[in-house]
């Protein structure tokens, strides 16, 4: 009987349990203690308390076995108060009783009650006392984060004779290193007396997780044996530092050595190639998982498979990992969610968030705020604050990572009070939540708002990373503080050791540019480590239009085409530098140059929201049916627009053809439609909103002041650079963008 039953164990299958018991009262009278015990224990293992306390009862003279079988199903189910009851009524209680009872409330996250367990334990008398009760206790301490009481501990295990076992050793090892407490590890390690592969791997482990890289290698070359969790241990130990070359160096001397290869090994060797974008090599490693069949399905993998994919932007690969992983998990569905986020497929991100709901996968911190930054991404507030809503229901705002998220949607969306509001409601403010504040104050145009949060963060002990620098830096560019701007990049290497990117350079080039010190930036530029990227020159070339410097201009012009022959910028900026000075020769060379090349000018778009709708509009668009009702709108803004004194401003046309024909191209630029279209529909109470996917020209600029102001109405346009609030005739902005 007792094979039969552990065979059901095996197959979890409580029926069969049952049946069996059954059969035992049909055919025998008086079962042995030993079979009824083990039933006792069966029922405990599949959570069926009911039936293990009457097995209990029906044992005529109960041993310390079978108190300690229904110990252990009270222990392993949580019925912590039962348990405590039962513990009393033991007539002779063992070791195996008094960790029961322990493991019982640490398992239920009753520590103190553990803990007064323990106490009680070594009052009773230290013969029951053993390694399994100190690891206990020490592992709780350790996840309580009570460095000084683990070292108590410690002293009792030195007190009471266990200083020599080498399973309590690696546990105080392990222990010491997740407090950050190497050295107390290092002497553990060194006064031990036997070391075995065990120990050696749980010292690797922790001199890795400490950062202790070299250590880690003079360790691992003095191991007369390794197996596989050591050579594992290295790939994962190196992944999480940052090592990724290192890894994977492990990782290839570890297929030649034909060791054996675990999730882990695969999923941290996976993690070093997304880390490095190493495309080829992931690949290669996943046809490696192919060939072995028992790691393929496997859903760790698979979401490391995925990950690894996104970040080296092939989220082609990644969802066809995805939909072929089976009993996707949280996990699996995150990773394909951050990987859509992560590489621009913000719309996708939102759909698959509603596709795993639509499954029943339970959300978690890292899903909900990887969705919220999709929001901010679309600039969807009304989606946002429906998973503001979620967060709230569910308690995940308690979350760092949601919060920070919902700061930070509130800021891309325009919403710069409700983003400070989220701020201020954020308990655990970390780095990001400061930096996700601060870059919303700056592409909000609020400069100085946007500085003194950085001055208040540094106050506070926290270190800016090189993203709250590119924030803070946008503001100074966008507000002209240079001489500001200028002393924040000097201090990142100074004083902070990051290393300027690419990023921050042309954070410098567009804070040179706005100010029109076109000279200081061609200089700057030309003393760079390294020559600007697209973005770059763009950069200085858009100010070169509104400053109308054709010199420095065209240079630009000319190095953005070495870089990207098929830039549309490049010809249609300086050809608005040349229609700004009547150059018509030169506009229709460079338009000339722009066909022949296969050059197309983006065109420009804009959109607005309505009733859940999004309406788009392009200059050249007949298509909406809305278009004579917005065009007699436009007329009657016009006529109102010139009688408050607007005069088109004729250097944003393109075009040498006449002055009326320029009027009309600009009255129907397709931010004019936009707003129009809001004018006719929105209520009066609510803000107009309008992204576009270009810079808003000088002309809409200074026309969307007017209409603000005749017409009473809020309007928020978000352009390719930034926020502008258009408010009382007004813009957020200060005319500086």
């Amino acid at each position: 009987y007792f094979s039969w039953l552990k065979q059901c164990c095996e197959d979890k299958s409580l029926n069969r349990v049952k049946q069996l018991h059954g059969r035992v009262i049909r055919t025998l009278e008086t079962p042995e203690t030993f079979l009824l015990n083990n039933f006792v224990s069966s029922y405990g293992k599949m959570e069926s308390i009911e039936y293990a306390r009457k097995m209990f009862d029906q044992i005529p003279r109960p041993n310390v076995f079978s108190w300690n079988s229904i110990m252990a199903a009270y222990s392993l189910n949580g019925h912590t108060a039962e348990m405590q009851e039962l513990f009393n009524s033991i007539p002779k209680k063992d070791g195996v009783s008094w960790n029961l009872m322990i493991s019982g409330y640490v398992k239920c996250g009753s520590n103190n009650n553990a803990f007064e367990g323990y106490r009680l334990m070594l009052k009773h008398g230290l013969e029951c006392l053993n390694r399994i009760t100190l690891v206990t206790i020490l592992s709780m301490l350790s996840k309580m984060g009570c460095v000084d009481l683990c070292r108590a501990i410690h002293g009792q295990v030195v007190k009471f004779g266990f200083e020599s076992s080498v399973f309590v050793g690696s546990s105080l090892v392990d222990i010491y290193a997740k407090l950050g407490s190497i050295d107390d590890a290092r002497n553990m390690f060194d006064e031990l007396p036997e070391r075995n592969i065990v120990l050696y791997n749980t010292m690797l482990m922790a001199l890795l997780r400490c950062g202790f890289i070299e250590d880690s290698y003079a360790l691992f070359d003095r191991m007369t044996a390794k197996d596989f969790i050591s050579w594992t241990t290295m790939v994962t130990g190196l992944t999480q530092n940052g090592r990724y070359k290192e890894a994977l160096f492990f990782f290839r001397e570890m297929t030649f050595k034909r060791l054996d290869l675990d999730q882990f090994t695969f999923g941290s060797a996976l993690t070093a190639c997304g880390g490095l974008s190493s495309h080829e090599e992931g690949k290669q490693i996943h046809s490696y998982i192919i060939r072995t069949p028992h790691h393929a399905g496997n859903i760790f993998v698979s979401s490391a498979l995925v990950d690894m994919y996104s970040k080296c932007k092939d989220v082609t690969s990644a969802g066809t990992v995805f939909r072929m992983t089976r009993n996707r998990n949280v996990v699996s569905w995150t990773a394909m969610l951050v990987g859509y986020s992560q590489n621009g497929y913000s719309e996708e991100a939102v759909r698959i968030f509603h596709d795993m709901q639509g499954f029943g996968i339970e959300v978690d911190e890292f899903t909900l705020g990887s969705v919220i930054s999709s929001c901010g991404n679309l600039a969807t507030i009304e989606e946002g604050t429906q998973f503001h809503c979620k967060a709230l229901v569910s308690g995940l705002i308690s979350f760092v990572t949601v919060s920070n998220a919902l700061v930070s949607l509130y800021g891309k969306c325009g919403n710069i009070e409700e983003a400070r509001r989220m701020f201020g409601e954020t308990e655990h403010k970390d780095q990001v939540t400061w930096t996700a504040l601060v870059s919303g104050y700056s592409q909000f145009g609020r400069a100085d708002e946007s500085i003194d949060l950085f001055e208040e963060m540094l106050l506070h002990g926290l270190k800016p990373d090189g993203v709250t620098f590119l924030g803070v830096l946008s503001a100074c560019s966008r507000a002209g503080l240079v001489e500001k701007g200028l002393k924040y990049f000097a201090t990142m290497e100074a004083e902070y050791k990051i290393q300027p990117n690419l990023n921050h350079y042309t954070c410098v080039i567009d804070l040179y540019s706005r100010a029109g010190k076109l000279d200081e930036a061609k200089s700057f530029i030309q003393n760079m480590p390294f020559r600007p990227d697209t973005i770059g020159w763009t950069t200085l070339l858009s100010s070169c239009r509104n400053r109308g410097n054709i010199e420095i201009g065209k240079w630009a012009a000319d190095s953005l085409l070495e870089l990207d022959p098929k830039s549309p910028a490049a010809y249609v900026l300086l050809a608005n530098i040349y229609a700004g000075k009547q150059r018509w020769d030169e506009v229709a060379e460079l338009q000339r140059g722009m066909k022949h090349s296969g050059v197309r000018k983006e065109p420009g778009f804009s959109w607005i929201k309505f009733k859940s709708k999004v309406y788009t509009f392009a200059a050249d668009d007949t298509s909406s049916p809305f278009l004579d009702q917005i065009h007699e709108k436009l007329s009657e803004l016009g006529r109102k627009m010139r009688e408050e004194g607007y005069v088109p401003d004729m250097k944003s046309v393109v075009h040498d053809v006449p002055e009326t024909e320029k009027v009309s191209l600009l009255e129907h630029h397709s931010e004019k439609l936009a707003i129009a279209f809001g004018l006719i529909f929105i209520p009066q109470h609510l803000t107009i909103k309008v992204v576009k996917n270009l810079r808003v020209c000088d002309d809409c600029h200074n026309a969307t002041k007017i209409i603000s102001r005749i017409t009473q109405r809020s309007v928020l346009v978000r352009d390719s650079v930034r926020y502008h609030l258009f408010e009382g005739g007004n813009c957020s902005c200060g005319d500086f963008w």
